[in-house]
């Protein structure tokens, strides 16, 4: 193993380099500009091809270009370049195309703090262009290292699925400085549970199966095969078609390749919860991690409190929001998202608290543990933070 002490976003680039990306194109945005910095640099000298786009709208173009010519692509943004994507995303989830997008959250609306974290595009990753009638498959890491295994997860799951796979990270994880390691064989990659899957092409000249099967490979233009692919409805054949009954059979295919394949997306981690906790605090990303370390404070004040961090968003894990607990959801945007999905999944209201560019404190949240263990209601508004 080679072990570098750097941020998330190198960890990013060299899983995807080690994954076989063939392309990368982007447009400077922080905090993913240095994605596409050390893209440029490292990928040619791994035989692939760095494509400084115009904006965001073409460097997604570009991928999907790249990937139906047979290689594999990636991009990365952050939120008002990710808003752009929404043309060239629909066309790679209708065209069933492979490839991995990267979201480095920041504080929003538009603009905002460029140097602070948000997890703002919570809801935009599950709808990330128009139309509806299809699913989406998103990874958060919490840390480098996780940054560098997701994307390595990300690749796989696009060539399975023949989707585009998002990694929603945020500004603390991109940034952050931390020691990651890199598997330098087959025997390492075995144990750190990856793998490479390679690239291969559809034959042709039929289309895609009406079906949910997975590790079909995907359309590969130009190479003589007769396979098509568009953006449009496409009749069994891959023809563009106004049928109704060919866009509910497609619809389905694209939902229920993914839903009925959920055991090899769905990731998560549950600390504290074999003793059905009064309390469960819910979380993804970097506030994850100060969310772990409030839950082991409260348990050593004997407060009966747990978590639960998800590392896929989307689909969203209702089963994992069962319990009989009160939940506290700690996400990095004032308005909230994540604890819509999970008052949703649970049928009740929960608890929450929003932050916007910085993480809470460990004492504000056993605080808050504590005063809903009373039974007290979260205040609207605090001297401290705004909860809703």
């Amino acid at each position: 193993m080679r072990t570098f002490f750097d941020t998330g976003n190198a960890a990013i680039v060299e899983a995807a380099v080690l994954s076989g990306c063939g392309v990368f194109s982007g447009y400077p945005i922080t905090p993913a500009t240095e994605i596409a910095e050390n893209m440029s640099r490292r990928l040619p000298l791994a035989g692939g091809f760095y494509i400084q786009a115009e904006d965001e709208t073409a460097a997604l173009h570009i991928c999907i270009g790249g990937a139906l010519g047979g290689l594999k692509t990636m991009t990365a943004t952050s939120g008002p370049g990710y808003v752009l994507y929404a043309d060239p995303y629909g066309w790679a989830i209708s065209g069933e195309v492979p490839l991995v997008i990267v979201n480095a959250q920041r504080v929003g609306p538009v603009s905002g703090i460029t140097g602070a974290p948000g997890q703002g595009e919570f809801y935009l990753s599950r709808y990330p262009t128009h139309g509806g009638n299809f699913e989406t498959v998103v990874l958060a890491p919490n840390s480098v290292q996780e940054a560098f295994t997701m994307t390595m997860e990300a690749f796989n799951l696009a060539e399975r699925f023949r989707t585009p796979v998002t990694i929603l990270a945020d500004q603390l994880v991109t940034d952050g400085y931390e020691s990651f390691t890199v598997p330098e064989n087959e025997e390492e990659l075995r144990a750190l549970g990856l793998e490479v899957i390679p690239r291969r092409a559809h034959p042709g000249p039929d289309f895609y199966p009406a079906c949910d099967a997975l590790d079909v490979p995907p359309v590969v233009l130009g190479l003589g095969l007769g396979a098509a692919c568009s953006d449009w409805t496409p009749t069994a054949e891959g023809y563009d078609t106004e049928d109704t009954a060919e866009q509910m059979r497609h619809a389905r295919r694209l939902i229920y390749k993914i839903l009925a394949h959920r055991d090899l997306v769905d990731r998560s981690e549950l600390h504290a919860l074999e003793d059905d906790p009064d309390v469960v605090l819910v979380s993804y990303g970097s506030p994850s991690r100060v969310v772990l370390g409030a839950v082991k404070e409260a348990r050593r004040q004997d407060l009966s409190a747990g978590c639960i961090r998800l590392k896929s968003l989307w689909p969203f894990q209702d089963e994992l929001f069962r319990r009989k607990a009160e939940y506290f959801v700690v996400e990095l945007n004032v308005e909230g998202q994540l604890v819509r999905e999970v008052e949703r999944a649970s049928r009740r209201p929960a608890h929450f608290m929003g932050l916007c560019g910085e993480l809470p404190s460990s004492a504000e949240l056993v605080r808050a543990i504590r005063r809903i263990l009373r039974g007290e209601a979260l205040p609207p508004a605090t001297d401290e933070r705004e909860i809703r």
